[in-house]
């Protein structure tokens, strides 16, 4: 089979999935904050420690479920200590970002030393997985069952959080402040609303979404925690985010865009091209698109 034929099969399709949706949930959370008027640009460290806290809980509880809830939970935590640092002490939002990031690069390394004697792998935990479900009637429609079928549960539960977060922020009340805040947090504070609270559950529903995308990379995506394992995957998300313009579908798009550029630089590198070269090429497509965005937003505002 040639690159193309298995670029076109139901394979990578399926693979495309699977891939995009540690960048799709990130991004969301991104997107939430974003709406809110605050960046968060602490999404690598929220994923990286939620993705630890998940593998440790799932084997010392035995059980994968509460792996996915600690994740979540830790997300959580993550998000509100930025949000904290940025909306409470008015420590600078880019350099709160990057710190986190840096902290849960450190911190996750030192714990998994301390707890398996290891500084690589967490291959010695006996750790859950959780599991691929087929789903009933879909999974026998020809090609498109084998694509969207027998995915990871962490899968369907992410467009449905998706869904969700549509929602929330179209239809709702809570949507409504939190677009009213990012738009124009003086006028919002003017009619009653709470400006740095709705801020702070923008952070929280943004953790939630780092948690389970980093539950669905140390528990779904593959069994194990390793060093830095989010790849760079959280300043995609924020890519995917800036390139999908503040909309819930340009996103999902983006984050498609870039979750297929991961699954071509892994099948050009399973027909020999060189592994230095493959691993960029997700990465230069970020920096591309984000210097498209940038002009694209230059122009708008005249500066171009």
């Amino acid at each position: 089979m040639n690159i193309l034929e298995q670029i076109i099969s139901v394979t990578f399709a399926y693979s495309v999935i699977r891939v995009t949706i540690p960048i799709l949930l990130p991004a969301l959370g991104a997107l939430v904050t974003n709406k809110a008027g605050v960046p968060n640009i602490g999404l690598e460290g929220i994923m990286l420690t939620s993705a630890f806290f998940g593998v440790l809980g799932s084997a010392y509880t035995e059980s994968a479920i509460l792996g996915v809830i600690i994740a979540v939970l830790v997300g959580i935590i993550m998000a509100m200590f930025l949000a904290f640092f940025t909306l409470k002490l008015k420590t600078d939002v880019i350099l709160g970002g990057i710190a986190i990031n840096l902290f849960a690069s450190n911190l996750t390394v030192f714990l998994l030393y301390i707890v398996t004697g290891d500084k690589g792998t967490s291959a010695s935990l006996p750790s859950k997985v959780v599991s691929n479900i087929k789903i009933p009637l879909v999974n026998d429609i020809p090609v498109v069952g084998k694509i969207i079928s027998n995915q990871n549960i962490l899968v369907y539960i992410a467009l449905l959080f998706t869904i969700v977060l549509y929602i929330l922020l179209k239809k709702t009340k809570l949507g409504l402040h939190i677009r009213a805040t990012g738009e124009n947090q003086d006028a919002a504070a003017s009619v009653g609303i709470k400006v740095n609270k709705i801020r702070f559950i923008s952070f929280i529903i943004s953790g939630v979404l780092c948690g389970l995308a980093g539950a669905f990379l140390s528990m779904g995506y593959v069994s194990w925690f390793s060093r830095d394992m989010t790849a760079g995957r959280g300043w995609i998300a924020l890519a995917a985010e800036a390139m999908g313009m503040g909309t819930i579908s340009g996103t999902i798009l983006a984050s498609l865009l870039f979750g297929t550029a991961s699954v071509i630089s892994n099948t050009f590198q399973l027909f020999g091209l060189p592994t230095e070269i493959v691993s960029i090429i997700p990465n230069i497509l970020t920096v591309i698109t984000l210097l498209i965005y940038s002009i694209n937003k230059s122009r708008k505002k005249g500066k171009i």
